[in-house]
């Protein structure tokens, strides 16, 4: 028995997927899970908080002046 764990996609009720060579030609039994978890929905980024004012001279992002002397 061979394992083979791949994507595939379906295509007006047909499924098409891509196997590696190993699998040799002709008909085969084969069992399908459909994963139907949601996939996550990517991250929106026109909602991120964006501070674009200018920045005055008393701002330093010196790692001493942020953490102290201890460099934490």
């Amino acid at each position: 028995m061979l394992t083979v764990k791949t994507r595939v996609q379906i295509v007006d009720g047909r499924l098409e997927a891509k196997l590696p060579a190993s699998v040799p030609s002709g008909e085969h039994e084969a069992v399908i899970v459909i994963d139907t978890a949601e996939t996550p929905k990517p991250f929106d980024m026109s909602r991120f908080p964006i501070d674009d004012g200018p920045w005055d001279g008393s701002i330093s992002l010196r790692r001493e002046d942020m953490y102290g002397d201890d460099g934490r």
